[in-house]
């Protein structure tokens, strides 16, 4: 039923823009992990018309984190993503799949680890001995060893627990673990479920490391026999991410139109913090190629890869320029 009312919303707005498109490509699109406040630029692409007006049919599914995004795509499950930039550093090294970066949204790191205050976590040390919860296919557990050799803890020394998404809020403000793990752009909901209390966030990029976060993904076939198909959807996209940026209350709003679970307070908060990951500039969503030796250098640091990762084999420039 919500498929069908998110296309015909995009099929409607196609249409009051003058039939641009005699007959719109359908486009399957994957979150990095489930519908949150977020992800409401992409919904703002969606009520606005924008992928319409590119001639895209958009259908938007529910990720269970940037490993299990970046394994749809390249299934063809859905022909683009939203994925960790790490992860998928670690998808190419170790298991080869064909996938790449086309765009930035998230040009710092996201990764944070979030306790509350008054738990005796206050820095990276005192996470040794500590459970943290976070889902399977998570980017955070993943890049965890990078964190803690530049936080200069012992990685071995956590113990990580596999949970829901949903159940994570609950989980650290009923003190069932010690910390959750969540991207920045997270901790408004975290923030709601452990008050009145406050949250003690760690960040990866505090322990100073520098590296990308989430962008849009696509397999190389796609990229390549269809560039247009993706230069349109990046297009749409950014547009949607602008008009969040510009007016999160109103991006919390439309979010909450689609899915109705989430607040629409939480939906502005969340944008409010995606605006604040995404790189200024003329281009935005523009890939550096020097970040991406860096984010590459991250996690090469960390682990043991099993094929060497160059970073052409990591994004395609051209689509977000």
């Amino acid at each position: 039923m919500l498929k069908t009312a998110m296309r015909s919303v995009a099929a409607a707005a196609m249409l009051l823009a003058g039939g641009i498109a005699a007959e719109a490509k359908n486009v399957t699109f994957t979150t990095d992990f489930g519908f949150n406040g977020r992800h409401a630029f992409f919904y703002v692409a969606l009520d606005k018309g924008y992928y319409a007006e590119e001639g895209l049919d958009v259908e938007i599914l529910r990720g269970q984190g940037s490993a299990d995004a970046i394994r749809k795509v390249a299934a063809g499950t859905a022909q683009i993503g939203f994925a960790d930039a790490g992860a998928l550093v670690l998808a190419r090294g170790n298991d080869g799949l064909p996938v790449k970066l086309v765009s930035i949204v998230y040009a710092s790191s996201p990764h944070a680890i979030y306790a509350i205050e008054g738990s005796g976590i206050d820095s990276a040390a005192d996470l040794e001995g500590r459970k943290v919860a976070d889902t399977a296919f998570s980017a955070i557990p993943l890049l965890f060893p990078a964190y803690a050799k530049a936080a200069g803890i012992d990685p071995e020394a956590v113990e990580w627990i596999t949970a829901e998404g949903a159940a994570l809020p609950s989980l650290l403000a009923q003190g069932r673990v010690d910390a959750v793990g969540q991207f920045t752009v997270g901790a408004p909901l975290l923030a709601k479920a452990v008050a009145p209390k406050a949250l003690v966030e760690l960040g990866y990029a505090d322990a100073g490391l520098d590296y990308y976060g989430n962008g849009l993904i696509a397999t190389e076939e796609t990229i390549g026999s269809d560039p247009e198909l993706v230069k349109a959807f990046v297009r749409a996209t950014y547009r949607g991410l602008a008009d969040a940026i510009a007016d999160p209350q109103e991006a919390g709003e439309i979010i909450h139109k689609y899915q109705k679970q989430i607040d629409p307070e939480i939906g502005a908060a969340e944008t409010e913090k995606v605006g604040a990951l995404v790189a200024e500039g003329a281009a935005p969503g523009r890939i550096d190629p020097d970040m991406i030796a860096g984010t590459i250098a991250v996690v090469e640091g960390a682990y043991e890869l099993k094929a060497p990762v160059a970073p052409q084999d990591l994004y395609a420039p051209g689509f977000a320029e």
